[in-house]
C-alpha cells in the first residue's frame, strides 16, 4: 500500500527529525501575527439558522497524509456536520509537524493523532507500554503545554507490529515476540530498509527480547512488502497494527509480550477554545471512539487501500451503518 505508509508514519521518519522540525515551527509560528484562536463555529440553532458565532466561521477538520487519516478526518467531519456545524475539511494536511503546527496556529480546529505518536515525537517523551498511562500523560501534557484537548481515544491500536501467514506461524509455533526472537536464525524478515538501524527495529527489539538475528533481512519499500510475504520470499513483515493487508490476507499480529512498542490509540485532538465554544463536540465524536477497533479499522483501511473506495464514502457507510448519521 502506498499512501498508508509512504511518509512512514510516526517512528520510521524519526522522531528526534521530525522533533526538530517541530521546534522550529513553534518558533515561527510565535513570531507569526494574527493567529486566531476566536474564529470559532458553532451548531444551528433549533430553528435550523446558524447563530452569530456559526456565521463567523467553521469547524476546520484535518488529517494527516495516509489513508487511515482520511477515513478518520472524514469521519469526524461527517458526524459534526450531521450535528449542525458547517465543517471546512483540510484532509491531507501532511505529516505530524504540519498538522500538529496547523493546530497550534488556529488554521484547523481539530484532527486524528496518535496517542504513541504524542508521546514519543510530540512530547519527545520515553516510551510507555500501558495506553492508560499513555493516554492520561498526553492529555495532561497536551492541555497544559499547548492549551489543546484529547477526546476519547479508541480501542484500535496501529502500533508497530510484525506479523506472518496463518500457516506459517502455526506451522513452526510461532505467537509472540519471544517465540519469534528465539527462531529468527531461520526465517527472513521483510521491512524499509531503516528498520535493520533504527532502535525501534531491530537494534532495540534485540536488547528487549534477545535473538532476533534473522537469517536474512530483506530490505525494500515498504508498498511492496507484504507481497514478497504473500509470494513466500519472506517469513516475516514489518507491519502496522491496522494495515488493510492484514485483514485482507488473514495474517497473524504477532503478540508483543514484552510491550516494546508503544500503544498507538487514536483520538481527535481539538483545540480547546473552540471546545470551550462548542462543547457538544466532545459528545459528537466520542460516540464514534468505542466502535474503532484494530480489527475494524484493518477492513475499512483495506476498503480504501485495496477495494478502491473513496475515504469519504467508506466512512459514510460505516457511520449509517452503526447508527451515527442519517442515510441518504
Amino acid at each position: 500500500m502506498n499512501d498508508f505508509r509512504t511518509s512512514a508514519r510516526r517512528q520510521w521518519t524519526g522522531s528526534l527529525l521530525i522533533g526538530l522540525v517541530i521546534g522550529v515551527l513553534l518558533l515561527a509560528g510565535c513570531a507569526m501575527p494574527g493567529n486566531n484562536d476566536t474564529g470559532v463555529a458553532s451548531p444551528a440553532n433549533d430553528n435550523g439558522s446558524a447563530n452569530s458565532e456559526a456565521a463567523a466561521g467553521s469547524i476546520v477538520v484535518a488529517s494527516k497524509d495516509f489513508t487511515e487519516e482520511f477515513i478518520l478526518g472524514e469521519m469526524y467531519a461527517q458526524l459534526l456536520e450531521n450535528a449542525g456545524f458547517t465543517v471546512e475539511r483540510k484532509i491531507n494536511l501532511g505529516g505530524t509537524p504540519v498538522a500538529h503546527q496547523a493546530l497550534l496556529n488556529g488554521e484547523i480546529d481539530l484532527y486524528p493523532e496518535y496517542t504513541g505518536t504524542g508521546l514519543l515525537t510530540v512530547l519527545q517523551e520515553g516510551v510507555m507500554s500501558d495506553p492508560q498511562a499513555v493516554y492520561d500523560e498526553v492529555k495532561t501534557q497536551y492541555q497544559e503545554q499547548f492549551n489543546l484537548t484529547w477526546l476519547d481515544p479508541a480501542p484500535m491500536n496501529n502500533t508497530q507490529a510484525l506479523a506472518m501467514t496463518r500457516a506459517r506461524a502455526e506451522e513452526l509455533g510461532i505467537s509472540t515476540f519471544s517465540d519469534l526472537a528465539a527462531q529468527a536464525d531461520q526465517l527472513v524478515l521483510v521491512g524499509p530498509p531503516e528498520f535493520a538501524e533504527r532502535e525501534d527495529g531491530l537494534p532495540g527489539l534485540q536488547s528487549a527480547y534477545g535473538g532476533f538475528e534473522f537469517a536474512d533481512f530483506l530490505a525494500i519499500d515498504p508498498g511492496l512488502r507484504y507481497q514478497a510475504l504473500l509470494n513466500g520470499e519472506a517469513d516475516v513483515v514489518v507491519a502496522f497494527g491496522t494495515d488493510g493487508e492484514l485483514a485482507a490476507n488473514d495474517l497473524l499480529v504477532l503478540e508483543d509480550d514484552q510491550g516494546f512498542y508503544p500503544p498507538y490509540q487514536v483520538a481527535p485532538v481539538v483545540r480547546t477554545a473552540v471546545l470551550d465554544a462548542n462543547p457538544t463536540i466532545a459528545d459528537t465524536l466520542n460516540t464514534l471512539a468505542p466502535l474503532l477497533t484494530t480489527d475494524i479499522m484493518q477492513q475499512l483501511n483495506n476498503q480504501v487501500s485495496g477495494e478502491g473506495q473513496e475515504p469519504e464514502a467508506v466512512a459514510h457507510s460505516f457511520l449509517v451503518d452503526n447508527g451515527l448519521i442519517e442515510g441518504n
